[in-house]
């Protein structure tokens, strides 16, 4: 095992080497900052001397007290003790004068926490081992204490040791003693506490907590609702602090921060969590620039250093331009295989389904091209690729080869002309192993399906052993100029906001929205990395009539919900606007690992659940009658009596 402690510490104390997005003066802070910071003293205030993980040849002879836990035992001879500073070997005493401290060490269960005093002394002669830190030295014992006896353990506390999820959310207070547990969180806390010093000490943000207890928000996802003791009247956990950081720009606090905590009634949408946090950041008088490049030297300034630097000003892309180009919003732009319109190579084409497409007025012929698809895809795969764009598209996809005995099931593509071929060839660059898919349609729906089928096959190639996105690289995008509105779903005439009802419209596209709203363009901006969004923001509606407008006219919103807000912005509002950075996502990608849930201390299920305590739980209907609500149970009457009394069962 590692001695991550310090690989962690060096790689966040460490400055990034890039800090020319810095001006003089706050350079001039952050290094007098630097020159005052100590290193961490792991061992005040507590009954040892040392932690287990920073013993060294140099600590020779020294007399230390260690606690921590049995992370294995061998022969009766040796024990490996841990603590979450790393592992140190100790060696258990064989002369019968010590008789009493054997019968402890050598008792004791694995995960039995000890506390262990003795010298430091080296390792014999060949018995070093260069894969542990401490791995030059052992510590003589001459007094142990068992602190605490563990029983038998649920799975053994080894990161390469599988668990189901379920079980490690169930023992999430065991699953918490991984290297690997051990690693996200702390890895989080001191980007945190990076950013804080970025924004308030560099920066001169004020962190401001807001309530918790709020009222339902028109719009957006839904919120988790909360009783009170008045008949009829219910709190909303707030889905961000977006309303409370607006007004408190009109309360003059100019630059707020919050590290928040969030909630959305989501249901069971895998990877995400019904709780979450947020960097939440607003900021009076600037503008979508700005924003960007605090953003930008925020990162930069909490990025570990044992990653490769962080590269200012990230690229940017517009929303029209990451939809026709990658299919999303959230483009991976760490491999190719992107998009390309060909409408133009089919316009005399006899094929009846692009001829169908290309007679309509958005209709459009794409094409994606998979670099050497022909060597590492098979017939199975095609299939199912095409299969996958027929189920959750309704879409056909044809593959088109340019060897013509490969085009597997695909008579059509067989009938395309010479001509067409050819000039598929050149506007693509199409080599002779590479694989086209072909579909036709609807402009958006034509870019979206290519778009989750690019995803696929770099799931199948990466499957093969071709490498495409490269973990160690974070591909960083800001997608800007998104739609201010969109068709809902359930009744296309009316419009929803695209994001939240407070963006503010471009400016170029202020007059549009009294004659053609779905046509204007807003202020908002999303950040992506690696495919994935990890932040979201936008400059602010500071007016209070054009608020309301927006609110009642094109939302069709009762006004009434948010009266506290515009009666502020009437107020002399001053402009502002902010983002909300998804601090889980983050550092799930920065560590690299699986899941949020590997990045959160006790997260939920992904359907909501706390395994660990069985949260949600049921209440007995005296304790509901203070809220005047009752629970109207199923018709099944076992229902009630199942949810009561039945055991708990964790999740598979």
């Amino acid at each position: 095992m590692l001695c991550w402690l310090n690989r962690l510490h060096g790689a966040l104390s460490a400055p990034t080497g890039r800090i020319a997005h810095l001006r003089p003066s706050s350079l001039r802070r952050r290094l007098a900052l630097s020159s005052q910071r100590r290193i961490p003293e792991f061992s005040s205030f507590v009954a040892r001397t040392n932690t287990c993980g920073e013993l060294r040849s140099s600590h020779l002879g020294q007399e230390v007290t260690l606690c921590g836990w049995i992370q294995y035992r061998r022969q009766n001879v040796f024990l490996v003790l841990r603590d979450s500073h790393g592992l140190i070997q100790v060696v258990i005493p064989q002369d019968e004068s010590a008789a009493s401290v054997k019968k402890i060490l050598c008792e004791a269960p694995v995960e039995s926490v000890v506390r262990v005093s003795g010298t430091v002394i080296s390792r014999p002669p060949g018995q070093e081992n260069p894969k542990m830190p401490t791995g030059e030295i052992e510590i003589k014992v001459k007094t142990a204490e068992l602190l605490n006896s563990c029983k038998k353990l649920p799975f053994e506390i080894k990161d390469f040791v599988k668990k189901t999820e379920a079980l490690r959310l169930q023992y999430r207070y065991l699953d918490l003693r991984s290297f690997q547990m051990q690693y996200n969180l702390r890895l989080r806390s001191q980007m945190v506490m990076k950013m804080r010093e970025y924004l308030c000490n560099l920066h001169g943000f004020v962190d401001v907590e807001t309530p918790t207890l709020f009222k339902r928000t028109p719009g957006g996802a839904k919120e988790f609702v909360i009783p009170s003791r008045e008949p009829g009247k219910f709190y909303c956990l707030p889905q961000s602090p977006q309303q409370f950081k607006q007004l408190l720009m009109v309360g003059g606090l100019d630059r707020y921060f919050q590290v928040a905590r969030c909630y959305r009634d989501e249901g069971s949408r895998p990877d995400r969590q019904p709780e979450f946090t947020q960097i939440d950041i607003e900021m009076s008088f600037v503008d979508q620039t700005g924003i960007q490049s605090l953003i930008e030297g925020l990162l930069q300034y909490s990025w570990p250093s044992d990653k490769d630097p962080v590269v200012v000003p990230f690229p940017s892309m517009t929303f029209a331009e990451a939809l026709a180009s990658y299919g999303t919003d959230k483009p991976d732009t760490r491999f190719g295989m992107k998009i390309v319109d060909i409408s133009n190579v089919f316009r005399n084409t006899e094929v009846g389904f692009l001829q169908d497409a290309l007679s309509k007025p958005q209709g459009t012929v794409k094409a994606m091209c998979i670099s050497e698809g022909a060597k590492y895809l098979k017939r199975k795969d095609i299939e199912s690729i095409r299969k996958f764009a027929a189920d959750h598209f309704n879409q056909e996809v044809l593959p088109i080869f340019l060897k013509a005995n490969r085009n597997w099931n695909s008579p059509v593509a067989k009938s395309i002309m010479e001509e067409q071929r050819s000039g598929l060839t050149r506007l693509m660059e199409i080599q002779e192993d590479d694989v086209v898919l072909l579909t036709a349609g609807e402009h958006k729906k034509a870019c979206s399906v290519l778009g989750k089928l690019r995803l696929e096959c770099a799931d199948l190639l990466e499957a093969r052993g071709l490498v495409l996105r490269d973990p160690a690289l974070f591909s960083f995008l800001w997608v800007v100029d998104f739609p201010l509105f969109l068709p809902k779903e359930e009744n296309p005439e009316k419009l929803e906001s695209a994001h939240h009802p407070f963006t503010a419209p471009h400016p170029s596209d202020v007059q549009l929205l009294y004659s053609e709203p779905e046509k204007v363009r807003s202020q908002h901006y999303d950040l992506v990395l690696n495919g994935n969004e990890i932040g979201g923001g936008s400059i602010r509606i500071h007016d209070a009539e054009l608020q309301r407008y927006i609110l009642a006219e094109l939302l069709k919103e009762d006004v009434k919900l948010l009266s506290h807000l515009l009666q502020a912005l009437e107020f002399g509002a001053p402009p502002h606007g902010g983002i909300a950075l998804g601090l889980d996502r983050l550092i799930c990608l920065v560590s690299g690992a699986p899941s949020i849930r590997d990045v959160i201390a006790f997260p939920k299920s992904f359907r909501g659940h706390d395994l660990m305590s069985n949260a949600p739980d049921s209440l007995p209907p005296e304790e509901l009658k203070p809220y005047h609500i009752q629970v109207s149970w199923p018709a099944d009457s076992e229902a009630k009596k199942s949810s009561l009394n039945q055991p708990y069962c964790p999740e598979s």
